[in-house]
């Protein structure tokens, strides 16, 4: 089964699928998403020092393990997307999702003809390297196309909300940016964020999408919750890495000074 297909069966299921930001660019990341139980990683290519090369190599080190990734890409980039695709990657997620222009780019970018503008290779593992026929292959991802992901995260979109999701497999709460962009820094359980969430969520139910949306630590998870998040984003590598080093280094120094 593809990656894709496992997460959209854990979302259409009624079930949730969770997943961790991956910004360190090793091959241990990918190890430990996949130890760990998540459903997924999603592979930050906005946020992070990774380059191109490396964020393939991570996708293609993920989808060896059965381990399902998505790419978070910070604009649209046809053919760094197809790059992305060729090796192994079951969803692309475009941050700051704002118009229908942007979300038809996405769909474009993610599909062959005639259903897209994706450029047609078979010369990559997702096609055995050429040892899949070409009409075979076509079929198998006009049946199982890759998981787009809308992220919102402004306090207004160019066109109507409602609009903008359609299509989508999952609309996606940029929390920090929103709360910032709501006047609220780094409080998305503001009233205001939260009704700006509600929205989001009354949008992908309409459009028969999933929403999910990020979380800092797992206490935060009803901030998601309330408007029935079901694609879950906790944490980062980075951030896990930092915050266990930190907790053992004060209980280290802690127990040297009693």
């Amino acid at each position: 089964m593809s990656g894709s297909s496992q997460l959209r069966r854990l979302l259409r299921n009624g079930g949730s699928a969770v997943g961790c930001f991956v910004k360190l660019g090793v091959r241990e990341a990918i190890d430990a998403v996949k130890g760990s139980g998540f459903d997924f990683a999603l592979i930050d290519f906005e946020h992070s020092q990774l380059g191109e090369e490396t964020a393939r190599g991570l996708a293609a080190h993920a989808h060896a393990l059965g381990l399902p990734t998505v790419v978070r890409m910070p604009a649209l980039d046809p053919p760094v997307i197809n790059r992305f695709l060729e090796a192994g990657v079951s969803g692309i997620q475009l941050s700051m999702l704002r118009s229908n222009a942007q979300r038809d780019g996405l769909t474009a970018a993610t599909r062959y003809s005639p259903h897209g503008t994706r450029s047609l290779s078979t010369a990559h593992p997702m096609a055995g390297y050429g040892s899949v026929p070409v009409r075979e292959y076509l079929d198998d991802q006009a049946s199982d196309p890759p998981l787009l992901v809308g992220q919102i995260e402004t306090a207004a979109t160019v066109d109507p909300l409602t609009e903008i999701v359609a299509g989508l497999d999952v609309v996606f709460a940029g929390t920090a940016d929103l709360s910032a962009d709501m006047g609220h820094p780094g409080d998305p359980a503001h009233s205001d964020v939260q009704a700006r969430l509600s929205d989001m969520a009354a949008a992908a139910s309409a459009a028969d999408a999933a929403f999910g949306g990020w979380i800092g630590t797992a206490p935060a998870l009803p901030v998601l919750t309330a408007g029935g998040a079901t694609y879950i984003v906790v944490g980062s590598d980075l951030q896990i890495l930092r915050g266990g080093l930190e907790s053992l280094a004060t209980e280290v120094r802690a127990m040297l000074g009693a």
